[in-house]
């Protein structure tokens, strides 16, 4: 099937405006201004995010979704379980108004890692049909530009004059950068 949107922004948006009618069954209104993104998110089980108004310079609500979501249904998901936080305020955290309005729209689980069940998934099914395909690919966090990612607990530290190397605890670095003991110059840490 030939995608309908050239990007993945144009399909979220696609797809939470079309979700626009399952909120309003439940008796919660989307906000108005709203922004939907694939981004790299902090936090190793954290999927998806939502950003207060407060926290954008324009008003708006940010949502982000983890660039390694692929499966429609599960992005689709992580969109409406965001756009909950945004539909009935972020002070609700996941529980009270959030929990009642994912429940209702079939989300089961734990909140803060709520699944899609069937009633959602049936409800969601026909946006993502219009929908067409996800324009979207895996991301393999592995290949980027860069330094690589230091494994170690010992922080590199050298001089960017001679080279000279040392190894301190981010401990040591928090209190500050030391001195080059060779060429007087702070030094860099990896």
């Amino acid at each position: 099937m030939e995608p309908i949107f050239k990007t993945r922004e144009e399909w979220l948006r696609f797809v939470a405006e079309g979700m626009r009618p399952v909120f309003k069954r439940w008796e919660v209104k989307l906000p108005d201004k709203y922004r939907i993104t694939m981004s790299m998110i902090s936090g190793k089980t954290t999927i998806g995010r939502c950003y207060s108004p407060e926290s954008s310079a324009d008003g708006t609500y940010e949502i982000l979704i983890r660039l390694d979501q692929v499966d429609p249904m599960e992005v689709a998901s992580v969109l409406a379980h965001e756009l909950i936080h945004a539909a009935v305020g972020l002070e609700h955290k996941h529980t009270g108004e959030f929990k009642r309005v994912a429940l209702d729209m079939g989300f089961v689980g734990k909140m803060t890692h709520s699944v899609p069940g069937e009633l959602f998934k049936a409800a969601i099914k026909p946006i993502l049909e219009r929908a067409g395909p996800f324009p979207h690919a895996r991301l393999d966090w592995s290949k980027h530009s860069g330094p690589p990612k230091q494994t170690t607990r010992m922080k590199k530290t050298e001089c960017s004059v001679c080279g000279y190397t040392v190894r301190l605890s981010e401990k040591w670095l928090s209190v500050g950068i030391p001195e080059c003991p060779v060429d007087r110059v702070k030094m860099v840490s990896a």
